[in-house]
């Protein structure tokens, strides 16, 4: 039987999911060390192999994201990132205003999670693959925003997709489009 080339990618794939199931319960039994998320090198190895975005040797991207413990989409947005390269520490908080003032959020910009990832903070349903484009880049701004909760936007999946804009913002509340989706 000969194989394709994407054959072959969905058989790795498939394989490296029942791994990462593996791992992320390895990784939540792991014992967390100066405040970090506990995840062992060998979990990380199996967690990079199901990522199509990322090579298996690519590390993960460090983002730690600020939501309500009981936001559905933000869980969503959430197993978007860990899908695209990123090694999410989750801090459940029921009252966000102060993480959203600390990181410049202005109210026009809120959205219902906060994420931030080296300097930058990541408000709302923003696609991991412009967050990955803001790191690389590094733009002189405080970080990317989609206001609101648009539908379509990752996280917010469903049979209607709107259209809704990536913006940039500074800590003065000035912003531009990044990008449209």
């Amino acid at each position: 039987m000969k194989m394709t080339g994407l054959a072959i990618a969905m058989a790795f794939a498939a394989a490296a999911c029942s791994k990462a199931e593996t791992a992320d319960a390895n990784a939540a039994a792991a014992p967390a060390q100066n405040g970090e998320v506990g995840t062992r090198a060998s979990d990380i190895s199996a967690i990079s192999a199901s990522l199509p975005a990322q090579s298996a040797s690519a590390p993960l991207v460090p983002i730690k994201v600020y939501k309500d413990p009981n936001c559905g989409c933000c869980k969503k947005w959430i197993e978007h990132l860990e899908q695209n390269g990123f090694k999410v520490e989750v801090m459940d908080l029921p009252d966000l205003s102060a993480v959203k003032t600390r990181y410049g959020v202005k109210q026009e910009l809120q959205a219902c999670h906060t994420g931030v990832v080296g300097n930058y903070t990541v408000e709302g349903h923003v696609p991991a693959d412009l967050i990955h484009k803001m790191l690389k880049e590094k733009p002189s701004i405080a970080g990317l925003a989609v206001p609101g909760m648009p539908m379509g936007s990752p996280g917010m999946e469903g049979a209607i997709k709107e259209k809704y804009d990536i913006l940039t913002f500074d800590r003065a509340g000035r912003t531009t489009v990044f990008a449209q989706r």
